[in-house]
């Protein structure tokens, strides 16, 4: 059962955020409490495909300060221990397969159910024999490790910007229905009225009609990362439909988020998550890797990191930098093809370099990409949410009725699928929930190949970290994700399987 309590077992009023079950319930059958999350879900698939209004809960713009979020953060970070339950044969068959078909060179899968992980497995490598190694020269293969660091490319909306979007809501600094130029007024400069239309929500929900992607605007920010210029960029990008009219996908959007949260706390996005988020989670090896930060034998090539060789080896960083050896233990994504002719690192393999091609002419910190992960430590964040969720104790730095907000849908248009603030729940980019785990469960893609789906009902998630784009031409992992979390739920007996 989802647990229904609220929060501090506040009574469910205008103007307080319902628990998941409560919204699903009130939005679309009017059943008891009583039911069960499978029976949640179906009234959301019944509902959802008759196209209807998914209604957002009332709450009012700017809320009143909230006390602090109650948590249990462990002094050391506990060992991930695996727990085996079930039989896995079938995920690692299908990871090996696709690494057979050559559709990926590895990847690692991660899973979790009641509290437990219950699989995780490296598979394949990821740096192909022959490919540049550390020092640029031709190396051996790389194995894949259970400890390799991904690009989460845009999972990074998710673990950073829109938790911490979130966590000013809850303070009182946002309102999620207050237009955007509230908070960044060079948004709308001229006064237009379409312009002033665009909230906070619908930025979270990529309904704002802001173009998606800013690195198409010409050759800037390449000889030399350009964050200023990217910002302006971004505050001044024009709308490509009306706000509230559909469904567009917008890592323009999120970078507006990713402002407002610095110009709020007054931190850069990179240490205001780290210190917020990633630390009170025990993320140790989750970070921004911006190449200006970077401590160690390195140099810059164009917006990109790469390790040198005859440094000195640095043992001890400042706390705002990252250290260079990192650079071993990070998957390779692909090769920089970034306007050939002006790009100075064009056609050398991005590692440890975001490869999101925005984020990295913005020099690696954005709202939309560019942290960095281990499964072991997305698994923490995943493990967290559902505890805060189901009112277990837990380190996750939301209210649990906030984070009942986050996960439930909160789009203004009807006909145009389901996503929370941030988390996809049922549109065409749902492929990684699979057959098993129903419609009301949530999750996130990441264009590199990694993917994280989660699913309260049966308080499991599944982990796919792969760095697919490695190989050119390699498919979306989104397809093998979806089949792992399939057969993941049916080694594990859920609903029915």
């Amino acid at each position: 059962m989802v647990s229904t309590r609220l929060y501090g077992s506040r009574p469910t009023q205008p103007g307080v955020i319902p628990t998941t079950v409560e919204m699903v319930l009130r939005s679309r059958s009017g059943f008891a409490r009583g039911v069960t999350a499978a029976a949640v879900a179906l009234s959301v698939i019944a509902a959802s495909g008759c196209g209807q209004r998914a209604d957002r809960t009332q709450e009012p713009s700017v809320p009143a300060a909230l006390p602090a979020v109650p948590t249990t953060v462990p002094t050391a970070v506990p060992t991930a221990v695996v727990v085996p339950e079930g039989d896995f044969t079938p995920v690692a068959r299908l990871v090996n397969d696709d690494i057979a078909a050559h559709r990926l060179p590895g990847a690692v899968v991660q899973v979790g159910h009641g509290g437990n992980i219950v699989f995780r497995q490296a598979f394949g490598v990821r740096k192909y024999a022959g490919e540049p190694g550390l020092d640029g020269s031709p190396s051996a293969a790389e194995p894949m490790t259970e400890d390799t660091v991904f690009d989460l490319a845009s999972l990074t909306k998710i673990v950073a910007t829109s938790t911490a979007v979130l966590q000013l809501y809850e303070r009182g600094q946002v309102g999620i229905d207050e237009p955007v130029q509230t908070y960044l007024p060079e948004f709308n400069a001229a006064n237009d009225p379409l312009r002033a239309q665009v909230t906070l929500r619908m930025l979270l929900t990529h309904t704002s009609g802001i173009g998606g992607d800013l690195s198409r605007q010409g050759p800037w920010g390449l000889v030399a990362a350009d964050r200023t210029g990217g910002i302006h960029r971004a505050l001044t990008a024009p709308l490509e439909f009306g706000p509230g009219e559909i469904f567009h996908y917008s890592d323009i959007g999120f970078i507006l988020l990713g402002v407002i949260i610095e110009r709020i706390t007054g931190e850069p996005l990179d240490a205001y998550v780290q210190e917020n988020i990633f630390g009170p989670l025990g993320m140790v090896d989750t970070r921004y890797l911006p190449a200006a930060a970077a401590c160690g034998p390195y140099r810059i090539r164009g917006t990109a990191v790469e390790l040198t060789s005859g440094g000195a080896t640095i043992t001890q960083c400042p706390p705002e930098s990252w250290n260079s050896d990192l650079l071993a233990r990070i998957a390779p994504t692909a090769r920089d093809e970034d306007t050939p002719g002006i790009n100075p690192n064009h056609g050398n393999l991005l590692r440890g370099t975001v490869h999101d091609p925005t984020a990295r002419r913005m020099g690696g910190v954005t709202g939309s990409a560019g942290v960095f992960s281990t499964v072991r430590d997305v698994g923490r964040y995943a493990q967290a949410l559902l505890d805060r969720l189901a009112g277990r104790p837990s380190p996750f730095p939301l209210r649990q009725s906030t984070l009942q907000l986050m996960t439930t849908p909160q789009q203004e248009i009807s006909g145009q699928g389901l996503r929370g603030f941030g988390w996809d729940i049922d549109t065409y980019q749902s492929t990684p929930r699979g057959t098993i785990f129903p419609v009301g469960s949530f999750g996130h893609t990441g264009f590199t190949g990694v993917t994280l789906w989660i699913d309260p009902g049966s308080d499991s998630y599944v982990i796919v970290l792969a760095n697919v784009i490695h190989q050119r031409g390699g498919p979306p992992v989104a397809r093998l994700s979806g089949d792992v979390a399939t057969a993941a739920a049916r080694a594990l007996h859920l609903y029915g399987s």
